[in-house]
């Protein structure tokens, strides 16, 4: 420390900026490891001894046998551990008090550098995340390390919101009410992207790939958020700040479930209307129905646009003037008119191959036909689109989880969407300490 202390003295005045880096460099690499040396001292204080035996966590006992060392890496860099071993003869493993108590049983990051792995890993690739540690914190983590340190917690955190979604469907928490007045709707638009996978990950499914064969698996993906008034001109205005989101790859069904108790934690059964939006998918329908049969449910508008200028394509070689036509059936989908839709392009003799495709692409709007009265749902000031969800899907998960040469297991890009969720809805530090003392392998 004196000579830190000396040559930044000799830096004082200089005009040399890459001379005070180096300096302020080495200030750092000294405080740490000062820090460090703090931090090995006060923990081992306690070495962890309990007693002659100890609960193995099966109902036997762990008996003392001596005490072993372990390194452990934390914020401040390595620092070493003495501390008392146990081992169950009943059961045949050994326990160590003092690192659950610690947060590192049967890992080797402490939890204040798991959470800095989380963070960065969350937001850029792994080897870019351990590249960010190290320069920016001073604390050499491998690729390796942080990718199995975050996909673990990624797990962790969607365990713990599965169990605080039973929780809450089961009734044995009851959110409370939002303060102050509630949101007069509360938004759900969902929707579903596909994440690159590894190969075995996709083994037997069938895809839009030229061989057939899927590349990709599909998370759902729902954003809630609620909206307090129309703004200007009755034009909805979404509450800032107030957007959630969830991601999963499992079933519908499962979705769903953590879907219905985020809206209840989300203050559902206080708000007043409740707003479906989707891109017409049959599984999100009936998702809404099964789970929010209350709610009013909307087609996203521009979805709707592109299915009706793919009918305008399959009818303008026999219509008359075909960009009139298109133009009046647009304009008939904004009035929520579907009949008019309907009724136009049922007007024209096609037959075979031509017909059986025409009957399949107006059957998209007639089974959504309740859920596209565009104007109606305009007057009540609410939003039709499904942009929300839409972002989110391209911020949310394609920025982190489709960059190019990505391949991924379904159990890293499930934890790591979820981590992404969690960071995205501002929850990540209520999330947090639910799984803090929780082990995880790194």
């Amino acid at each position: 420390m004196d000579r830190l202390a000396e040559l930044a003295a000799r830096s004082i005045g200089t005009t040399t900026t890459d001379r005070l880096e180096v300096v302020e460099h080495a200030i750092r690499s000294a405080m740490t490891h000062v820090g460090a040396r703090l931090l090995g001292e006060l923990l081992s204080l306690d070495g962890g001894y309990r007693g002659p035996a100890v609960g193995c966590g099966a109902g036997h006992r762990a008996a003392f046998v001596s005490y072993r060392g372990k390194t452990i890496t934390t914020v401040l860099g390595p620092i070493a551990l003495r501390r008392a071993y146990y081992h169950c003869r009943s059961c045949g493993h050994g326990v160590v008090p003092r690192d659950v108590e610690l947060g590192v049983d049967h890992t080797s990051l402490s939890p204040g550098l798991r959470a800095m792995a989380a963070h960065t890993a969350t937001a850029v690739p792994f080897a870019k995340a351990a590249g960010l540690l190290a320069e920016l914190a001073g604390v050499t983590v491998s690729t390796s390390r942080v990718e199995r340190a975050a996909e673990a917690d990624g797990a962790a955190a969607r365990t713990a919101t599965q169990t605080e979604s039973a929780a809450i469907l089961a009734g044995r928490v009851t959110p409370l009410p939002p303060p102050g007045p509630p949101p007069d709707m509360l938004y759900l638009a969902i929707d579903g992207t596909g994440v690159p996978m590894r190969p075995a990950e996709t083994a037997g499914r069938a895809g839009k790939h030229p061989d057939g064969r899927a590349r990709t698996r599909e998370v759902k993906l729902a954003a809630l958020f609620t909206q307090t008034g129309p703004g200007a001109d009755n034009r909805p205005v979404r509450d800032p700040a107030s957007t959630t989101y969830l991601a999963s790859f499992d079933p519908a069904d499962s979705f769903g479930a953590l879907v219905a108790a985020e809206a209840r934690r989300r203050g559902a059964d206080h708000i007043r209307q409740l707003v479906v939006l989707g891109d017409g998918a049959p599984w999100i329908w009936k998702l809404a129905t099964t789970r929010f049969p209350e709610a009013t449910q909307i087609v996203d508008l521009y979805h709707a646009r592109e299915h009706l200028h793919d009918l305008a394509d399959h009818l303008a070689f026999i219509v008359d003037d075909p960009d009139t036509w298109r133009a009046q059936r647009l304009a008939d989908l904004d009035a929520g008119d579907i009949e008019a839709i309907l009724t136009a392009a049922s007007a024209y003799p096609l037959v075979g191959t031509k017909a059986t495709q025409l009957a399949t692409k107006l059957g998209y709007f007639i089974t959504n036909a309740v859920r596209m009265r565009y104007a109606y749902f305009r007057d009540l000031g609410m939003f039709v689109g499904s942009g929300t969800v839409e972002a989110g899907c391209k911020n949310v998960i394609g920025a982190r989880m489709k960059q190019s040469g990505m391949r991924w297991t379904l159990a890293g890009a499930d934890a790591i969407s979820h981590l992404r969720c969690q960071d995205a809805s501002n929850r990540f530090d209520q999330i947090w300490p639910m799984i803090h003392n929780q082990a995880h392998p790194a």
